[in-house]
């Protein structure tokens, strides 16, 4: 459990999150009840959660949102769902391959007088998330384990020193007011926000690699929820103590991501200031790893099912790992650095925050859509579990992830951080339109032409496939 907890925290990368998308947050939309936003959304997926885990005690596969979705939805269904998620997670996968540069780069010219190009970086992330797929889940969980636990202990930290040094406003409580967040940039702080908990769903794909999934799927997800909207909530609220609320947004249009570091540099010294910026590198490091894992099982599960060719549902025997779907994902990360490095992109722009954002709001449809799945699940199984399980937390999750999933699309222009007008902000919604129908039309492929591929979709481990007809 503790490995797989460790999965999902580093997933959501805490550092990353309370440096860059608090500090966006406050900056994109003039509002200050970000931190009411944190504990909203939060209490959103807490109910979204109940279902998910429940499904998880009935349907067990790495597949997560393909499988549930199969299974609740129909096969085509699932199969489109499955597209989603490639296309989703390998964004926000990638989209980390433009950070990690800008955050690494400064630490070695003020170590050792060197300026890399951000490719050359990106490389280098690459390669050792790429060495450490290969391997065991729980060697991953520990390599996880030492980067979030100094992750988690630096940010809170900051929080206690932001603490120790109000500003004038003092211990405000405005962030927390719902007259602070229910504003007219209310949808744009839900959609730049809900990003941030990009990953704590993952507990389930790893379910298949746990010795009781029935116990260790819902507590590791229910921690990680417990913790990341907790740190989150906080860290924006002390964010506001140290620098006064009536000038945070001031603060964070005039810093961005180097606000938090700038106050630890004045409250603790330059010191604490160059841990934290290290933290900040292996806080990106550790969602990269944590992702990778997470993409190169689903392709895991879609080779099972011969949904994609065989050769992805195999496993390395020394170490379980699913070595086709990690050595894949490897390729997709190495093909996007050579085409940003060539074509001369911004990677910090145009692959982090566009790609990122994509992937982001490409998490926010597959939840909202596997919510709808594990409700229809349970009307068609009744008495599996009592009514709060099956029917009441599926159907207020389902309703309540539609509006920000509608919220996310309306504002997608302020995630995105472009023009109100720019095409981008539609057209990138349109691929997982795309991606859906093709996904549909696929499902239906199968059915007419490989029936017994087709019956095995969303099976998982049970799925008995003698052949691809």
């Amino acid at each position: 459990m503790p490995s797989v907890v460790f999965f999902v925290i580093s997933a959501a990368a805490p550092l990353t999150v309370v440096a860059g998308v608090v500090s966006t947050a406050y900056a994109v939309t003039g509002v200050v009840g970000v931190p009411l936003a944190f504990v909203l959304l939060g209490a959103i997926l807490a109910v979204f959660a109940v279902g998910y885990v429940t499904m998880a005690r009935h349907v067990v596969n790495a597949g997560a949102f393909y499988a549930y979705t199969a299974r609740g939805l129909g096969r085509p269904a699932g199969v489109a769902t499955a597209w989603v998620a490639l296309l989703a997670y390998n964004a926000v996968q990638v989209g980390l391959y433009g950070v990690i540069a800008s955050a690494a780069t400064p630490l070695l010219t003020d170590w050792f007088g060197v300026t890399p190009d951000w490719w050359a970086v990106a490389l280098a992330a690459w390669l050792l998330t790429g060495a450490l797929g290969l391997m065991r889940v729980d060697v991953n969980g520990k390599v996880l384990a030492v980067l979030l636990l100094a992750e988690i202990a630096v940010v809170v930290v900051f929080d206690l020193a932001g603490l120790a040094h109000p500003a004038a406003s003092g211990y405000s409580p405005e962030a927390f007011a719902p007259s602070s967040l229910l504003v007219p940039g209310m949808g744009a702080v839900i959609a730049v926000c809900v990003a941030a908990f990009a990953g704590f769903e993952s507990s389930v794909v790893f379910s298949e690699e746990t010795k009781d999934p029935r116990r260790t799927v819902p507590i590791a997800t229910y921690i990680a929820l417990a913790v990341i909207s907790g740190l989150y909530a906080i860290s924006s609220w002390t964010v506001t103590v140290a620098v006064g609320s009536d000038k945070v947004v001031e603060a964070s249009r005039a810093q961005g991501p180097g606000l938090i570091f700038e106050l630890a540099g004045r409250h603790l010294g330059t010191t604490a200031a160059t841990v934290g910026s290290v933290l900040f590198v292996t806080s990106i490091l550790a969602a990269m790893i944590a992702f990778h894992n997470t993409i190169s099982r689903y392709i895991f599960a879609l080779g099972r099912e011969r949904v994609l060719p065989s050769i992805f549902g195999r496993t390395s025997p020394p170490t379980g790992a699913p070595v086709s779907g990690s050595v894949a994902q490897s390729v997709t990360g190495l093909v996007v650095i050579v085409i940003y490095a060539v074509s001369g992109l911004d990677p910090l722009v145009h692959l982090f925050f566009t790609v990122g954002s994509f992937g982001g709001f490409g998490v926010l449809l597959l939840l909202a859509g596997t919510s709808v799945a594990v409700l229809f699940f349970f009307t068609r199984e009744p008495g599996l579990e009592n009514a709060w399980r099956t029917r009441i937390a599926p159907g207020l999750a389902s309703v309540l992830l539609l509006i920000v999933l509608g919220l996310a699309l309306v504002n997608f222009d302020t995630v995105l951080g472009v023009e109100p007008g720019s095409p981008l902000r539609w057209i990138l919604p349109a691929v997982y339109l795309a991606a859906i129908v093709f996904g549909v039309a696929w499902g239906l492929t199968l059915r007419a032409t490989r029936p017994r591929v087709y019956a095995n979709i969303g099976l998982g481990a049970q799925a008995a496939i003698g052949g691809d007809k």
